[in-house]
């Protein structure tokens, strides 16, 4: 027995996010029928609007909307240091941490030559420019710890080291909370090697 056409399609465009496969979206579509018409109504038009009321600042490339930029506010913000992101979603796990009041600058993703990025993909330029005019002190490089986010850190690093800026990376290591014996020894080497003194 055929599911009917139009809850095929339906599974077929929930199979498009991320981590949902074939069972996840028939579970989403059978859940959807049970919704009232105006939560329908609701979700098709904050969806359809996405593109309309979010945008990527042309400054920093951080998600915002018709209220401007909050994380290029001059007045509220440092000036001085710079954060170096791959993703506009990096920008609200740093800002949780309530740690960093600098400023940031969102990568269009990381290298990956397997996937046809280079570094004409990182828009060096931009970055360069937004470090002489706001007279950049420090660079905080925050990427992944994985072998495309190692390679461009180590890429920026080297394409940085020219300009009169000091230039870090996130610290990688053991979790908070969690015993040496339950840690990988990918994460338990780099904990050693970033060791910092006590």
């Amino acid at each position: 027995m055929r599911y009917p056409e139009h809850l095929l399609k339906l599974i077929e465009v929930l199979k498009k996010f991320p981590g949902v496969g074939n069972k996840s979206a028939e579970r989403f579509a059978f859940h959807l029928l049970n919704w009232s018409e105006d939560q329908l109504k609701e979700m098709g038009t904050v969806l359809s609007t996405v593109k309309e009321n979010l945008h990527h600042c042309s400054l920093c490339g951080c998600l915002m909307d018709h209220h401007g930029c909050q994380f290029c506010d001059t007045s509220r913000r440092r000036c001085d240091t710079l954060c170096i992101i791959s993703s506009p979603r990096d920008v609200f796990a740093i800002e949780g941490t309530h740690e960093f009041k600098g400023l940031y600058h969102v990568l269009k993703g990381l290298l990956s030559p397997m996937n046809h990025r280079g570094p004409e993909f990182l828009n060096l330029d931009s970055l360069k420019n937004r470090i002489t005019t706001f007279n950049i002190k420090e660079i905080i490089i925050a990427l992944d710890s994985t072998l495309e986010g190692d390679a461009t850190s180590l890429y920026l690093k080297q394409e940085l080291s020219s300009l009169p800026v000091s230039i870090s990376r996130l610290a990688f290591g053991i979790p908070m909370g969690s015993s040496i014996d339950y840690v990988d020894g990918g994460t338990l080497a780099r904990a050693l090697s970033a060791r910092s003194k006590y």
